[in-house]
């Protein structure tokens, strides 16, 4: 454990190295406030907590910067519990204006979430695989094309194309629906597949023309190949932050962001509460250079999200963990509720 001293001195560069982005000496401690110490006193105990690997001297500069070993014990020790920030109310509000569908909640969220910290914000919705078939439709864009929309429980929309059979009239797309909605109604998506090939089959047999090539198209429909749904805030807030005015070093980040499987991975294993890793913590290289703080949402019925948010090593710590305490019991509050209200 650090002495006062060097808690105090510590936290000083921390907080000041995040607000400026340069280099902090002696000279610029000894004018703070709160700090009663010469300016040598204050160079030995920067001296020391560079021993302890806890600041790092630059070599453009004789002021000094927090490492990672550094921002790890600020955000372990310094960092006191969260009150309300007066932002979270303003995202309750906003997230409830007008925001009915599950979708669009967490969409609103994360680009709220972005605005008001400047960083990059990843939210990964339940897992799709999990949630259960609410209702069907299809559109009829041409005699030979429909789009098959799919709505889960969670609020979950699936817009998929589907060819219609010659032969096929309206009055048998139509009752090929009803048979779905009255079949398929609250059958979690992982059974759809099977109860399609058994009792579904059976009955257009019975009551749809052209049942075999249609059967066919409706499995296409029904298969779920993504279980998760991603949900992206302020994906360029990053090239705002000097750490990053060469673009080369996070464009393995932007790469990584194309590809969903991937950004699955990053948050999949969130365990409940607030998570922090700095720098090489992360062991994906393409954010090892990054802070990542990720938590969970709520949705009831084991339904459980993850919301992230990446940003600079030099990130304002406190003020995101309150955010995103905030934000996921508002998310999940407003969400339940949506839930009943369906």
């Amino acid at each position: 454990m650090l002495t006062d001293r060097q808690l105090i001195i510590l936290q000083t560069i921390i907080d000041d190295f995040i607000q400026t982005a340069h280099p902090v000496g002696s000279r610029v401690i000894s004018k703070k406030e709160n700090i009663t110490l010469s300016a040598a006193t204050i160079r030995n105990v920067m001296a020391d907590l560079e021993d302890l690997g806890l600041l790092e001297k630059t070599h453009t500069s004789s002021g000094r910067i927090p490492s990672e070993k550094g921002y790890r014990y600020y955000v372990d020790h310094v960092i006191g519990p969260s009150i309300k920030d007066k932002e979270v109310d303003l995202m309750t509000h906003m997230i409830e204006d007008d925001m009915y569908e599950y979708e669009q909640i967490v969409q609103a969220s994360a680009n709220l979430l972005s605005e008001l910290t400047n960083y990059t914000t990843i939210i990964l919705g339940p897992e799709v695989i999990k949630a259960k078939l609410k209702k069907v439709q299809f559109i009829t864009i041409s005699p030979q094309l429909a789009v098959a929309i799919l709505i889960t429980d969670t609020g979950h929309v699936e817009h998929r194309s589907i060819t219609i059979p010659s032969g096929l009239n309206v009055n048998d797309l139509e009752k090929l629906v009803n048979i779905l909605n009255e079949k398929l109604y609250n059958v979690p998506i992982i059974h759809l597949e099977k109860i399609l090939q058994t009792e579904i089959y059976e009955i257009m047999q019975q009551h749809i023309n052209q049942y075999d090539q249609m059967f066919g198209y409706l499995k296409s429909v029904m298969r779920y190949e993504q279980s998760v749904k991603i949900f992206i805030g302020g994906q360029t807030n990053l090239l705002t932050q000097p750490e990053f005015n060469d673009v080369n070093k996070i464009y393995s980040l932007y790469t990584m962001m194309e590809n969903e499987d991937k950004m699955m991975q990053l948050l999949a294993s969130t365990s409940s509460g607030i998570d922090v890793t700095i720098g090489n913590e992360n062991k994906n290289e393409a954010i090892n250079h990054l802070s990542l703080i990720t938590t969970s949402y709520n949705l009831g019925l084991n339904q459980i999200g993850t919301i992230g948010l990446l940003g600079p090593t030099r990130m304002e710590y406190k003020k995101v963990i309150t955010l995103l305490k905030g934000l996921s019991n508002e998310m999940s509050n407003l969400l339940s509720q949506v839930k009943k209200d369906e």
